[in-house]
């Protein structure tokens, strides 16, 4: 089987869109899909900057939505025709996946970013013959077709904008999951949105969904400006001050605070943002060495990881999307797509800010 994909072949060089084999079909479990769109997420962007910790050439992309066209076995739970949006690759069988906790499954880092499914081993090929990379995230959507694991597989309703969808596998998935799961936001709370990207507008949609005040702090006056049609106080970062003034906006502090920079600066201005016992999460990757300034995690104050919103994808997809019927999510306001052959200028937008989510549409040719 022989369709387009986007290939990195080098931590420096661009995408380029070429024809990639696929050996065989489903195995026990998986499912090939025929994609719509694949949303651009800043960790794609983060294998330039992965010093060798993932295999190249690979093809990236893990916000995929699609098209079911073949299923390996019965036991897939999907049959041909089925609209999915697949999301990140869990082993189902760890005691964290048992506990209804998959972001944290003990096999997250080996399946998604350095080494895929030993059982079902990377099957790509370029049309030269080349290997690629195993499944990024289980999927390796900047393609035309993905072969994933159907746990990776959520079905949604035919009806909804399937070339859209692809984002809410991800890095949407992950803001509002953060409201949802991993705060708990409830009316009357206030929450501090550091960063109105991807995630951090998602989180701004969940929590106004959720009845919660909300402030958003960016460096980027379309960004704010965006956050504000959303329903958040725009807060524009600024070097000093920046802690004083949120607590002045909400009345003596935030409940929460969502952190998606992993800016030392920032972080520390949200841990002084919060009020006594508030809770502070970090999305973002860190780079360097955390140093958090004094009285910072004062009086019952809290920080943690939070990993793909502590979402169970089955569960949190579905909610999503009954809240974008709703008018409550609307997610397709930060999305401008791309055809899959323009995935480097899709990049650069993306690494530039110039965009909040860029979703990549194949030409969605037959295979050969």
């Amino acid at each position: 089987m022989r369709f387009g994909a986007a290939v990195l072949r080098a931590y420096g060089n661009p995408f380029t869109v070429e024809e990639v084999v696929l050996a065989e079909g489903p195995a026990e479990g998986e499912v090939l899909v025929r994609i719509a769109g694949c949303g651009m997420c800043r960790t794609d962007l983060a294998v330039r900057r992965s010093a060798g910790r993932s295999p190249l050439p690979a093809v990236l992309g893990h916000e995929g939505a699609g098209v079911v066209v073949e299923t390996g076995g019965s036991g897939t739970g999907l049959g041909v025709g089925d609209h999915v949006v697949l999301s990140f690759d869990s082993c189902g069988h760890c005691r964290n996946c048992k506990a209804a906790a998959p972001a944290h499954c003990d096999s997250f880092a080996a399946l998604n970013l350095f080494g895929g499914r030993r059982e079902h081993a990377a099957r790509f090929t370029d049309a030269n013959g080349t290997a690629l990379a195993p499944r990024w995230f289980g999927q390796s959507s900047f393609a035309e077709y993905a072969l994933v694991p159907a746990r990776n597989a959520v079905r949604v309703d035919p009806s909804l904008p399937l070339e859209l969808l692809g984002p809410l596998g991800c890095g949407f998935l992950t803001g509002a999951g953060a409201v949802f799961n991993s705060f708990g936001v409830g009316p009357g709370d206030t929450l501090a949105v550091f960063g109105a990207g991807a995630v951090g507008l998602a989180a701004v949609m969940a929590a106004h969904a959720a009845g919660a005040v909300t402030v958003a702090v960016d460096r980027h006056p379309g960004r704010l400006a965006l956050a504000e049609r959303l329903h958040a106080r725009p807060v524009p970062a600024a070097p000093t001050g920046l802690s004083d003034r949120l607590r002045r906006l909400t009345g003596g502090g935030v409940t929460y605070a969502l952190d998606t920079t992993g800016s030392a600066g920032l972080i520390n201005d949200a841990l002084r943002s919060l009020r006594p016992t508030g809770r502070l999460g970090l999305v973002a990757r860190l780079h360097d060495t955390l140093p958090l300034e004094t009285g910072t995690l004062d009086r019952g104050r809290t920080i943690s990881h939070i990993c793909e919103g502590d979402a169970v994808p089955g569960l949190l997809i579905p909610r999503l999307t009954a809240l974008w019927r709703a008018g409550l999510f609307p997610f397709d306001q930060l999305i401008r797509t791309y055809p899959l052959a323009d995935i480097n200028e899709a990049e650069h937008d993306c690494d530039t800010g110039r965009v909040v989510k860029p979703v990549l549409v194949p030409g969605g040719g037959e295979p050969r």
